[in-house]
């Protein structure tokens, strides 16, 4: 079964934009994927059409040589595609903003390969084709993750992401450095900026069915919890009547209070509100809930009091 992630790729790698946007795509995924010295470039990824993807950029902007080849991957049985490009490779590397003029490794690209909106958005689906992976909505929790070897390179993406405000963050773990989205609203945003329209559909369906689960469940457990609230003050009610009526007797209330300990044990499970309405109803006349609740104070006033006289009796 293809992973999300896998879907997600497959889309991004399928955008072809202007020459200086896939300038941007390509430098993203050569300094985060790729081993080169002055004459190979070699990339290797486990999706043949990222594999496609780059094998295209090197040869249509560069027209060096390319080839693809495959190899099995001994760890998890997947195939892995290795793209090698050879010839000038200096040169696409200083263009690409991977090395300088002295063949040192660039910390940081240049503001220019970046300077659009456009270029911008191709240098992180660079990133995401390279290191990227985002979990499947359908799973128990949001997560898309960039795994970066290089310190200042992780910095760069995280404030880049951070530019459309999508509140990534960098940590080290495993020795490289993980920039990671954890808001279900944020990832969908980042799909969108990538422009995997497809998969912003995908998340966006499940995610929507998702909240109206936890939404249902939620108002389900206040339900029942309200319940049982109910049920336990009416049970309470129920107690202290009983020994108001044992110790003292139905004489002892007034009549207000004694309709109420007479409905309350005629309707022994319903809510203050139900039990309002109800003796409204039958009595002929408005009885509110904050009167029923005044009667249902005086009684438990009442029992408290003789619950107090019978502790002093025993002590």
């Amino acid at each position: 079964m293809i992973s999300f992630t896998s879907n997600v790729k497959n889309e991004v790698a399928s955008y072809d934009g202007e020459r200086n946007e896939n300038i941007a795509m390509l430098s993203a995924i050569i300094r985060n994927n790729a081993k080169y010295d002055e004459y190979t470039i070699t990339v290797t990824t486990e999706n043949s059409k990222v594999a496609k993807r780059v094998y295209l950029l090197l040869s249509d902007i560069y027209n060096i040589m390319v080839t693809i080849g495959d190899l099995e991957n001994t760890f998890n049985r997947n195939r892995l595609y290795v793209i090698k490009a050879e010839g000038d490779t200096k040169f696409i590397l200083k263009d690409l903003l991977v090395i300088d003029d002295n063949g040192n490794y660039l910390s940081q690209v240049e503001d220019y390969l970046i300077d659009s909106e456009e270029e911008r958005r191709a240098y992180l689906k660079g990133i995401f084709l390279s290191c990227g992976s985002v979990n499947d909505p359908k799973t128990s929790r949001y997560h898309l993750e960039f795994f970066i070897d290089k310190k200042n390179e992780a910095n760069f993406v995280n404030d880049l992401l951070n530019e459309y405000y999508l509140n990534s963050k960098v940590i080290l773990k495993d020795k490289k450095y993980m920039v990671y989205i954890k808001e279900a609203e944020k990832i969908g945003d980042f799909l969108r900026i990538i422009g995997a329209s497809s998969a912003v559909m995908y998340f966006e369906d499940i995610r929507i069915y998702r909240d109206h689960k936890n939404m249902t469940n939620r108002l389900n457990n206040m339900e029942q919890a309200n319940i049982e609230k109910t049920i336990n003050t009416c049970n309470k009610q129920i107690e202290e009547i009983n020994l108001i009526y044992d110790k003292l007797g139905e004489e002892f209330l007034d009549e207000k209070t004694k309709e109420a300990c007479v409905y309350r044990l005629r309707y022994p499970e319903t809510s203050l509100q139900e039990l309002s309405e109800i003796m409204t109803m039958e009595i002929g006349k408005s009885i509110t809930k904050s009167g029923l609740n005044h009667r249902f104070r005086k009684i438990r006033e009442i029992a408290k009091r003789l619950k107090e006289s019978e502790k002093k009796e025993i002590f």
